[in-house]
């Protein structure tokens, strides 16, 4: 028999924790601002698939399996904390400063194995190096959202992805279930809770993504990308950092 008043419990408490700003909702802003609607929409697709993934497991058992097993949730938390603070890193920027920097190391030892006629043709040289080397970095880092840098596919990754690895995500679903999902609850229960919270989820996700995706909303948005990055940024990096913080605590 059906739990019709479980079923509303766990979408209720589930909304609210979707209506609370996180990695998933900053990914979510970050792509909807500048690429094209469809990869934020593969993007809501894809976040919704890693919930359907800890829901899975969390109605399984695996989860608590996982977390039961003290040398695997700490890797787990680990290797979510590191994939989330890299993220934050992107945001910041920090990776498009390391890209130009190993850029401008590769181009200063392929000078160093060269021997130029001439003092003037060693300038001559590394200024035309140097120009096209700011140029194509310039274009691949800051291109605007006309430009659609990010396909469907990779949006459905990265969602997938953020969400997935989000060891806080898992402890969320395992918590919620292992507090309201009894033995006496019926198979079919589980199974609509399973289809209930990954539907609620992309409905969400979705609704974020095209109104943050709409022309004028996007162009407005466009004016502030600089901080909506750093926002992002901070959000990421808050997460992992509470994550390392716990196991260096626990």
């Amino acid at each position: 028999m059906t739990d019709l008043h479980l079923l509303l419990t766990l979408g209720t408490i589930h909304l609210l924790a979707l209506a609370s700003p996180g990695p998933d909702f900053a990914l979510i802003l970050k792509i909807a601002s500048r690429e094209q609607r469809s990869t934020a929409l593969t993007a809501a697709i894809g976040i919704s698939l890693a919930i359907l993934v800890h829901t899975v497991l969390s109605l399984t058992g695996v989860s608590l399996a996982i977390q039961s097993s003290h040398t695997l949730f700490v890797l787990v938390q680990l290797f979510g904390a590191l994939y989330l603070g890299w993220m934050g890193l992107g945001a910041f920027g920090v990776q498009a400063w390391l890209q130009r920097a190993l850029a401008t190391r590769s181009l200063v030892e392929a000078q160093a194995n060269e021997l130029p006629t001439s003092q003037s043709a060693i300038n001559d040289t590394n200024a035309k190096r140097y120009e096209e080397l700011n140029n194509r970095l310039d274009n691949d880092l800051g291109k605007s959202v006309s430009d659609n840098t990010m396909s469907a596919t990779a949006g459905l990754l990265l969602g997938l992805s953020t969400n997935l690895f989000n060891p806080k995500a898992l402890v969320f679903f395992l918590t919620l279930f292992s507090s309201l999902i009894t033995p006496a609850v019926s198979n079919q229960t589980k199974l609509l809770a399973a289809i209930l919270l990954p539907l609620l989820s992309v409905i969400w996700f979705a609704m974020l993504a095209m109104l943050l995706s709409h022309a004028r909303v996007q162009q407005r948005l466009l004016r502030f990308g600089r901080y909506i990055d750093y926002l992002c940024g901070a959000i990421f990096l808050t997460v992992s950092v509470a994550i390392l913080l716990r196991l260096l605590t626990a």
